[in-house]
């Protein structure tokens, strides 16, 4: 990942992983390798303040180990701020396997996986996320019990968190529309992998005029054939005329370029850090007048369906809680809408509320 003679040759201040870990505040890093499995990964624990960390592990074939670095700083601190305005009493982590999924995977560099995992002490507990399957995760679970999502107790979490993404699309379409119905709403679903495929579903049911594109031609046309929805291309995607643009893929999709492009009055997705940058592109949103319901609150089913198996309880009590949703985002939409200020500034501050709350009170007497 990094080699230890370039930490050496520069001071902690100056090195640039320290001063990454500083912007975002985050409590630890663990860089992971190991050449007989082929493991290159990168586990970050932001803010253990509510509970120890949870959030999925990520295999992805990044271009670079800087790019890893980034993504796995901003989608575990997006972890708290879901965990946290979720009601959970749970942290927020990340983890990344730099490879690609449909290639470099095997048991032993999942269970070498588990192995750091478990060095942790319980301080991060990990799950699916893309590229990552229950059965990787019955590998990493061979070498530590801080794993959920396993085959047999929650499972896949892709239904629960494609339930909240819909439930807090129809809260979005409810103040923009005034109607929730999402019958005959045109919608472009971007990435129809397993959570774009069950949120598919929904608004199939729904009679929404459904279009989709993605990386995966195979599971395009899987999806395309199975729901009736309409296949356009990865760039024809921002330029339909659309009432909502659902990014269900990576982030930063809305960003300068495509704010040139997008026709739509509500963005509503799956996808982590859908801003490329939240304090301009969360602004502009505002002066455009599209509702863009915050990434981290709206996919909350996934972890919301962990803290179930963590705890205890039924996949019943999952899908209700995923519900709530709704009443969040309709919560910080007419905020949003009240006080004149972009609805990603609301969902942060109410987040960042529970933790300072919380914080206070485990304050030693």
């Amino acid at each position: 990942m990094f080699e230890v003679k370039d930490i050496k040759e520069s001071s902690l201040a100056e090195n640039p992983v320290v001063q990454r870990m500083s912007q975002y505040n985050h409590e630890q890093l663990l860089f992971c390798n190991d050449n007989a499995t082929g493991l290159k990964a990168i586990i970050a624990v932001h803010n253990t303040t509510l509970g120890p960390a949870l959030g999925g592990t990520r295999m992805w074939n990044y271009s670079n180990e800087l790019e890893a670095l980034n993504d796995v700083l901003r989608l575990s601190r997006g972890m708290t701020y879901k965990n946290s305005i979720s009601g959970l009493n749970l942290g927020g982590g990340k983890a990344v396997i730099i490879g690609d999924s449909r290639k470099n995977k095997s048991e032993a560099l999942f269970r070498r996986f588990g192995k750091f995992v478990e060095s942790l002490g319980g301080k991060y507990i990990t799950a699916e996320d893309v590229g990552i399957s229950p059965q990787d995760m019955t590998w990493v679970n061979m070498e530590t019990n801080n794993v959920v999502g396993l085959p047999g107790k929650s499972g896949d979490p892709s239904p629960v968190t494609a339930y909240g993404v819909y439930m807090g699309m129809k809260a979005a379409a409810k103040v923009q529309f005034g109607s929730d119905s999402l019958t005959g709403k045109k919608i472009a679903v971007q990435g129809v992998g397993h959570v774009g495929e069950y949120l598919v579903g929904y608004l199939a049911k729904e009679n929404a005029d459904i279009f989709i594109t993605d990386i995966h031609d195979a599971t395009l046309k899987h999806v395309a054939n199975k729901y009736g929805a309409h296949v356009v291309g990865l760039d024809v995607i921002y330029t339909i005329d659309m009432d909502i643009y659902a990014p269900c893929a990576l982030g930063a999709t809305v960003n300068d370029e495509t704010l040139a492009k997008l026709n739509c009055s509500i963005i509503a997705g799956a996808a982590n850090n859908q801003l490329g940058d939240e304090t301009i592109h969360g602004e502009v949103l505002k002066e455009k007048g599209i509702i863009y319901v915050p990434d981290f609150m709206l996919n909350a089913g996934g972890v919301i369906n962990c803290y179930a198996e963590v705890k205890g309880l039924t996949s019943e009590w999952a899908m209700t809680k995923a519900a709530e949703i709704y009443d969040t985002s309709l919560n910080i939409i007419n905020r949003s809408n009240k006080d004149n200020v972009p609805t990603y500034k609301i969902a942060n501050k109410m987040a960042e509320e529970r933790i300072a709350s919380i914080g206070r009170v485990k304050l030693p007497m």
